[in-house]
């Protein structure tokens, strides 16, 4: 044998060392899989990435020696997750490893070699596996066509362009960081609507869309077979059940993701790729006291200082204090087979939801007790005033206490460790003057006797007591105190998220956006407002303030900031940089809804009815979040057809909300009469010296809602010569002897009459019945702006129950 040759000698040491160098024995990533290939547990550089590098794949890490086989995105700072195979499995991280066989499967062993996931590609003509810029994993045969892809299975999150499907189901984590399967799903319904649904141990409920209302209340319909959603790579979700909404950051280059948070919460997330963050940017339910299973059995969901917090009634304890999921338990114990006696505790403005042993209408509250005392299983009864509803209960889930709940819950325990009665628990409505508005309660009544007498401190227990709400969480142990403190909660997240899209803008940037502010597009008492384009290309309208409005105003406009709803306009941001504040909202196409009722000449592009009834609710909607489920609960105080902006559907937004809170900022200099509103609109309190609560919004909703009936300014009205001309008094008189007298023909005098008759006379009649009770002199008998949006939309046109009436005149 020959002796090796000098260059021999370099040459062999020289590919040795370039083959160092090759993708697979440096670590690069591949970008596919060939048949017989694999990825190990054990190389956490063994992985797949998409053409452009924005997901990747391979083992993540999911406890102590566990991992799962799962999508990620690249540029997320923290590991963010939209995909896995073995969310409930995960596999060991020695030996494991997912291997694309010689036959064609994709298999996920565990250490000793079991299959834990594989696809359905095994004896088919699979030729690679690779990961999509989409974030879709496939399989694919030499033609190119798809075999198998992760985006028909998603686990908790939908990516752009992934469709939900009939077949499809999106699971929820269990918990913040986890990867396993939770209790909340996203799926389509057997009646074709896309609903959110918490299937725990104990109980399901259905919680989203709103399961007080019927489908087309809610802006869904049934008649559809496709049973098909997307969100597109503009940031737009739509689905066949007319379901749609879209990212507040709409636009094209961005990463997003539609995540079904282990909260129970669905939300649209964006990614700031140079910063690596998240932002929420829509989200299906912005009270998340509304979402069910939170707090578990027993348990009541409240909002305390901005902030969604758990608690347990007095005498319940927490089940697990790791964990309100799993709700609270009595301290006490009920026997059906012997003579125990029961006594009630009431929870004013609390209710729970489900499992209802029995309902009853027109029934007194006695009666109400005893058919829950008369049955072993009650454990808890809900009363209505007012409208005497009982609603009997064996099972206490999903509570939720706030101003806007009706009735009161009473609990059954034992005669022997309490013999507390009703409660006198006092809820007090902000004022319009008020720097913060906060519920309050006086903790010195909260549970009184029937003589009324305290009898009980319950300063840990109920949850409406917000000041004594941190005591819990203290006699919960010091080291759950301190997580909660160090670690905000997925709720708390969600609701600093949904605000982080609000931020301050400098005076030169909104200079450069309007042009100078050049394009004037409307002027009020609040002050003038100009059109402008932000430099992410977003339309907005930049208002600049009065002089009402002065100081440091960060604090007070991130509260405002951080309040969203579909009828109400988007607040973006505000510039305070002496002797300039300036507000940005998001830009709304169609103007105000005066330009569009009040203009006589006007008759070819007169508001149809249908326009304005849609009009009519969605302002309501708008003012009963402000008052009853907003976090920092606001009095509009100026409500005119100049503040209601109309979008390019004719959806109602209001604007102008949260001003008045901020022109008492002041202090003791500050006139209450520059924030009285508008001539005309002005409830009568004004003029006295009654508080000002939320009902004052409800007598200006009356009036507008009485100038949309008749299409023109209250103040212009010309009534009979008997009476007083021109007075919302006289006119108040005449429309209540109209609803009393039962002719027909009365609503035709009352209506637009450029409507030429198409108009739906049943709706016509509830809205002038709303105009009256909203005008009523005495504010206490005016109803709230919630029972004003059940009342409408009863009335909503409906093809099964109503009847659309072209009246000629």
């Amino acid at each position: 044998m020959k002796n090796p040759s000098p260059l021999t000698n370099i040459l062999i040491p020289l590919l040795l060392f370039l083959s160092l160098l090759s993708p697979s024995a440096s670590g690069e990533a591949r970008t596919s899989l060939s048949r017989g290939s694999s990825l190990s547990v054990e190389d956490v550089s063994d992985i797949l990435v998409s053409p452009s590098k924005s997901f990747a794949c391979g083992f993540y890490n999911v406890g102590s020696n566990a991992y799962a086989f799962s999508i990620w995105f690249s540029d997320s700072a923290i590991k963010t997750v939209a995909w896995t195979a073995n969310r409930d499995r995960p596999v060991n991280g020695h030996g494991s490893k997912i291997s694309f066989r010689k036959d064609g499967g994709m298999v996920l062993a565990d250490t000793d070699g079991t299959v834990v996931w594989s696809t359905n590609t095994s004896s088919t003509q699979a030729d690679q596996v690779q990961l999509l810029d989409t974030g879709n994993l496939v399989v694919k045969d030499p033609s190119g066509n798809i075999l198998w892809q992760s985006f028909d299975s998603p686990t908790d999150t939908l990516l752009p362009t992934q469709p939900i499907t009939k077949a499809i189901r999106v699971v929820s984590s269990a918990a913040p960081g986890s990867l396993s399967s939770g209790y909340y799903s996203l799926y389509f319904d057997s009646d074709n609507v896309l609903r959110l649904i918490y299937d725990g141990p104990e109980i399901s409920s259905i919680y989203w869309p709103n399961p007080d209302y019927r489908v087309f209340q809610n802006g869904r319909t049934t008649y559809n077979s496709s049973r098909y959603a997307v969100l597109d790579e503009m940031g737009k979700f739509v689905s066949s059940d007319q379901l749609a909404f879209s990212a507040s950051d709409m636009g094209s280059g961005i990463l997003r993701r539609l995540t079904l948070d282990y909260d129970g919460n669905l939300r649209l997330y964006s990614l700031d790729e140079s910063k690596g963050t998240w932002s929420v940017t829509w989200e299906a339910l912005p009270q998340l006291c509304l979402i069910h299973g939170l707090c578990g059995r027993n348990g009541i969901c409240t909002y305390v200082q901005s902030k969604v917090v758990c608690s347990c009634p007095p005498h319940y304890e927490m089940s697990d204090p790791n964990d309100w999921r799993k709700g609270c338990m009595p301290k006490f114990s009920v026997s059906c087979n012997t003579a125990q006696r029961f006594t009630h505790l009431a929870l004013p403005q609390t209710d729970f939801w489900g499992y209802d042993l029995n309902y009853s209408t027109s029934i007194s509250l006695e009666a109400c007790w005893k058919i829950c005392e008369e049955d072993c299983s009650c454990e808890g009864m809900h009363y209505v005033f007012g409208s005497a509803l009982c609603y009997a209960k064996s099972i206490l889930f999903n509570g939720r206490s706030s101003p806007s709940t009706p009735g009161i819950v009473y609990l059954r325990i034992p005669e022997s460790i309490s013999t507390s009665g009703s409660s006198a628990l006092q809820m007090h409505q902000p004022n319009c003057n008020d720097t913060h508005s906060e519920a309050t309660v006086s903790s010195s009544n909260m549970y009184a006797s029937s003589s009324g007498k305290t009898r009980w401190a319950y300063f840990y227990g109920f949850i409406s007591a917000f000041g004594a709400i941190e005591i819990l969480f203290i006699v919960s142990g010091w080291w759950f105190t301190f997580r909660m403190e160090q670690k905000p909660t997925s709720l708390e997240e969600g609701c600093r998220l949904i605000s982080s899209q609000f931020r301050q803008f400098t005076y030169e940037e909104l200079k450069r956006a309007t042009g100078k502010f050049r394009d004037e597009i409307g002027r009020g008492g609040a002050g003038v407002v100009y059109k402008g384009v932000l430099d992410d290309q977003r339309v907005v309208a930049v208002k600049k303030l009065g002089d009402a409005i002065q100081g440091e105003l960060g604090a007070e406009l991130s509260l405002i900031g951080r309040i969203y709803h579909k009828n109400l306009v988007r607040i973006w941001g505000f510039c305070s940089e002496a002797p300039h504040t300036l507000l940005v909202t998001e830009f709304v196409t169609n103007g105000s809804l005066d330009k569009h009722i009040f203009d006589e000449h006007d008759k070819a592009n007169v508001l149809g009815w249908g326009e304005r009834f849609k009009i009519a609710v969605g302002v309501a909607q708008g003012l009963a979040y402000l008052h009853h489920e907003c976090l920092e609960w606001v009095i509009h105080c100026d409500v005119k057809p100049e503040n209601i902006l109309l979008d390019g559907e004719f959806e109602p937004k209001i604007a102008d909300f949260g001003l008045a809170k901020l022109s008492k900022r002041g202090g003791d200099g500050s006139d209450i009469s520059r924030i009285r509103g508008t001539r005309g609109y002005m409830a009568p309190e004004w003029t006295t010296n009654l508080p000002i609560t939320a009902k004052v919004d409800v007598y200006s909703y009356g009036v507008v809602l009485l100038e949309m009936v008749k299409g023109c300014r209250v103040s212009n009205l010309m009534v009979d010569e008997e009476e007083v001309e021109g007075t919302l008094k006289s006119l108040v008189r005449m429309l209540k002897g109209k609803l009393k007298s039962g002719e027909e023909s009365w609503v035709e005098e009352i209506v637009d009459s450029r409507l030429n008759g198409q108009f739906n006379c049943q709706q016509a009649e509830k809205m002038v019945e709303i105009v009256v009770s909203c005008l009523e002199e005495d504010r206490n008998k005016r109803p709230t702006m919630d029972s004003v949006v059940h009342k409408l939309l009863s009335y909503h046109d409906d093809p099964s129950s109503h009847k659309e009436l072209a009246v000629n005149q």
